[in-house]
């Protein structure tokens, strides 16, 4: 009879496993962020309205944040954030430890020029704290006090960039409403806008509704110095509900695709994107610790006494939107590429 001591039940064991896969226990995002560090990188210049944003929401963060890591602010500029968005995809770490806060033109810029170096489909998305609308006001001295004024005699307007909506979405205006707007586009930067307006080199120009709840210009409509009078878009916005907007002409056909388009993209003003291999339970974590952070009561009584609205859409919106952008006519994209690209 064979006798069995306690070393033949062990090399029995050990025998019986050998071959069979290891069983390892995940780690959770909680045990992977917990002494970590999360880069933000952010595709604007530090001291830009993005690079605020950005810094105020590191702040409060890691609070919320499975782990409790710190939060590094990188500023990475560079061609209307391409390149930031780029790094995103392309470069930084692929394990969640990079977070990159975007611009709205990421979302349809490679679709327009037909370049790869950043495909917004490539990454996930967490979400975004701020939806965009425009507006054209104008300063008081222009002589300018409603809407229809705008269709009856030219208006002189300051703008950045050729492609900026702030001149766009004006010359889409003179096309399919026909209002007068005489455009003048190159100026560096609202602020430049602005003394050219108060110089009188120019009567309004377009701009965002939160750009109008900050500074000198939510005194200047405040004072009655300027006012609000088109809202450049197919809906009211409620900040001022009384300005009409497109809807409240008869505008000539093709309009309503041009603008799904060109509007679309605005409800994601500030997307903030990981790159697509991160592992699914870190990107809920991230689009988790997002929500609670946009919620957060400090976060938006810090935003609210620096004038900017937060207006929050998640990240599952934003990949709506993009379906929606990427299913666009070649037609279509040909009318906006005449809106955004300079002539030559």
């Amino acid at each position: 009879m064979t006798r069995f001591n306690r070393r033949t039940f062990t090399s029995l064991a050990l025998a019986s496993t050998m071959g069979l896969p290891r069983i390892a226990m995940a780690e959770t995002a909680e045990e992977f962020y917990t002494g970590k560090q999360i880069d933000f990188i952010v595709s604007a210049p530090a001291g830009t309205l993005t690079d605020f944003v950005a810094r105020q929401f590191a702040d409060f963060f890691p609070r919320h944040m499975a782990g409790a890591p710190d939060v590094v602010v990188l500023n990475v500029a560079g061609a209307g954030g391409m390149v930031a968005a780029a790094q995103i995809q392309h470069k930084e770490a692929k394990d969640g430890t990079a977070v990159g806060f975007l611009q709205r033109n990421n979302l349809y810029r490679s679709l327009l020029e037909g370049k790869d170096a950043f495909d917004p489909r490539e990454v996930q998305w967490l979400g975004s704290l701020e939806e965009i609308a425009y507006a054209i006001v104008a300063r008081k001295e222009s002589g300018f006090e409603t809407a229809d004024q705008l269709f009856e005699k030219p208006l002189v307007l300051g703008a950045t960039g050729f492609a900026n909506e702030n001149r766009s979405l004006p010359a889409i205006a003179n096309e399919y409403l026909g209002t007068k707007f005489d455009i003048i586009y190159g100026y560096n930067g609202r602020g430049e806008v602005y003394l050219a307006m108060e110089r009188g080199e120019v009567g309004g120009w377009a701009s965002t509704i939160a750009g109008l709840t900050q500074g000198d210009a939510a005194q200047m409509l405040a004072d009655g110095d300027m006012k609000v009078l088109l809202h450049l878009s197919r809906k009211r916005h409620p900040d001022f509900p009384d300005v009409p907007c497109f809807a409240d002409y008869d505008y000539a056909a093709g309009l309503d695709p041009l603008m799904d388009f060109m509007t679309l993209p605005f409800e994601a003003g500030r997307p903030v994107a990981v790159p697509k291999e991160v592992p699914a339970e870190r990107v809920a974590a991230l689009r988790a610790a997002f929500a609670a952070t946009a919620a957060d009561p400090d976060f938006l009584a810090a935003m609210k006494a620096a004038d900017y609205p937060v207006g929050v859409i998640t990240g599952e919106r934003i990949e709506e939107i993009l379906t929606s952008l990427y299913a666009t006519p070649p037609e279509v994209l040909d009318k906006v590429r005449s809106y955004i690209e300079a002539p030559a």
